[in-house]
């Protein structure tokens, strides 16, 4: 049974989220760095496995589940033209998902990760089979009117993903990948992006599906105006909290996923952040309960630009740079291989002790 599983309230899972275990971190970095190596010479991966270590509380860490959740949800925003293709393609994709032919399905089987899609928030009234229905609402409302959703709306996502995650740790998963579909939902990553860190909307904003610069400056003009009417101004901090923005500007999928960051760290499981709507709900997780942090991993950099300054406000660093800009997860479970590596070396490198040095 997962130890957040009869937890009522959010404040109640935020305070299962504990501190990594500093002794295990010790151990096991002392075994790092008697292995026959250099000290810190294989970088990054030394700081994986030290971190793991910590995670789950153990000398002895292991990855041998993990998985990747796909959130879904539509935008009532694309009805300002920020996307380049309609709604209509996001529950294309969850069927496709479910068929399996989707980038994230061939890289997962690859990877030896469970794929788990879930419809937090599509326009999809029967749901293709294989995937969870956890649907909040048919899409956000159209946030350069008014709020995307209502706090309460919000909340409901976040337990949606929490509960997700909550069945996988019960299941053994030690490790969760962030994977996402929604047409349009860069434009309110990049609002909530803006939101808390501060930056441009013109710093931010990206092509998304492709648009040309024309309608990519449209597009930041949009998100402009949807931070403007929903009051999300520079002092937006002394009237409300992370949980706001993610309602007023955010998107269903995010939201979930943001629930998935917070439900993984009380679980004491490893998150794998992937793109730039990964990026934002590792972002609002960070907002609404900052203790998360030391259990996100950044996979890779997307091209999307508001991706680099969500990681770089919470403190995480990319370790692919591969010019990737799909979503789904795709980016996110080609660290798995990266993390294996960093159990293997922990496990299979001699010490210098073995050597007798």
């Amino acid at each position: 049974m997962s130890q957040i599983s009869q937890s009522r309230t959010l404040e109640e899972i935020f305070a299962r989220i504990k501190p990594l275990d500093d002794d295990c971190m010790k151990k096991v970095g002392e075994r790092v760095n008697n292995l026959t190596k250099p000290p810190g010479s294989l970088g990054v991966l030394e700081e994986m496995v030290i971190r793991l270590a910590g995670i789950q509380g153990t000398e002895t860490p292991v990855l041998d589940k993990r998985a990747v959740v796909v959130m879904c949800g539509d935008h009532g925003v694309v009805e300002e033209g920020v996307s380049a293709f309609p709604s209509e393609v996001t529950g294309l994709m969850m069927g496709n998902f479910s068929r399996g032919g989707a980038a994230i399905n061939v890289f997962s089987r690859l990877m030896k990760a469970d794929v788990v899609v879930v419809d937090v928030g599509s326009k999809l009234s029967e749901l293709p089979d294989g995937v969870r229905a956890a649907k909040v609402k048919s899409g956000t409302n159209n946030m350069a009117h008014g709020p995307a959703m209502s706090r309460e709306e919000a909340a409901a996502a976040i337990q949606a993903g929490i509960r997700i995650v909550d069945e996988l740790a019960a299941r053994g998963h030690r490790a969760v990948a962030l994977g996402d579909m929604g047409i349009g939902n860069t434009t309110p990553s990049a609002a909530i992006i803006a939101a808390v860190t501060g930056r441009p909307t013109e710093e931010l904003t990206g092509k998304g599906t492709g648009l040309n610069e024309e309608k990519r400056r449209a597009k930041v003009q949009i998100i402009d105006r949807c931070l403007q009417v929903n009051g999300i101004t520079d002092d937006w901090r002394t009237k409300w909290d992370g949980m706001d923005v993610l309602a007023r500007v955010g998107g269903l999928e995010i939201a979930g996923l943001t629930g998935v960051v917070i439900g993984a760290a009380a679980n004491k499981m490893a998150v794998v952040v992937d793109g730039v709507i990964a990026g934002a709900a590792a972002l609002a997780a960070y907002e609404i309960c900052p203790q998360v942090k030391d259990y996100l991993f950044a996979s890779h950099l997307s091209e999307e630009p508001a991706h680099l300054a969500a990681l770089s406000h919470i403190g995480l660093r990319p370790c692919l740079h591969l010019g990737m800009r799909l979503g789904e997860g795709s980016g996110a479970v080609l660290l798995y291989p990266l993390l294996d590596a960093s159990l293997g070396m922990l496990y299979g490198m001699a010490t210098f002790d073995d050597l007798g040095l």
